[in-house]
């Protein structure tokens, strides 16, 4: 009997080494998996940062060209404000901005012309229509130039143009 107790014991051993090796097995499988997750992760997050880098830069090259066109007077205030609204509106900040806040000028004149038509929806109203439309924008691009020539200077100042493009002279 004594003979069955030390062969059962053997096995009892030997199936006890063998799940252990088993588990061993599989958390280092596990630990492998984890690292390479997080390199992964690691790499995804760093291709992320790159393109949103590369998409800030063109639309800060934007922003700065459009800017520049409104305070050398070659773009109308009320087409710029659009543009530039739109695009700082998909920019991608480090931190929190208060857009409305911090460039004024040219959220009101985007919120004063947003609504109206542009190219071929203008063909749909009388010349009347039109013509009330385009006073009410002259009169607020009048009206918000001071503040708009500030807020480009601020656009100007934060949105730097990329390497090549500050030479862009607009005739």
């Amino acid at each position: 009997m004594s003979m069955i107790w030390v062969i059962a014991l053997v096995v009892g051993a030997l199936i006890v080494a063998g799940l252990a090796f088993y588990a061993g097995k599989l958390l280092w499988q596990l630990k492998v998996q984890k690292d390479t997750i997080a390199k992964l992760k690691e790499e995804q997050a760093k291709k992320l940062e790159k393109s949103r880098q590369e998409r800030n830069g063109k639309l800060a090259d934007s922003i700065n060209l459009i800017a520049k066109a409104m305070k050398q007077k070659q773009c109308e205030y009320s087409e710029g404000c659009l543009r530039v609204w739109v695009l700082i509106s998909q920019y991608s900040f480090d931190s929190e901005v208060a857009l409305e806040q911090t460039y004024p000028g040219v959220f009101e004149m985007y919120d004063e012309v947003k609504e109206m038509p542009t190219h071929d929806a203008r063909k749909k109203y009388s010349k009347k229509e039109i013509f009330k439309m385009d006073t009410q924008r002259w009169r607020a691009e009048e009206r918000l130039e001071a503040q708009i020539l500030k807020d480009c200077d601020k656009l100007l100042e934060e949105f730097k143009a990329l390497p090549g493009s500050e030479n862009v002279v607009f005739q």
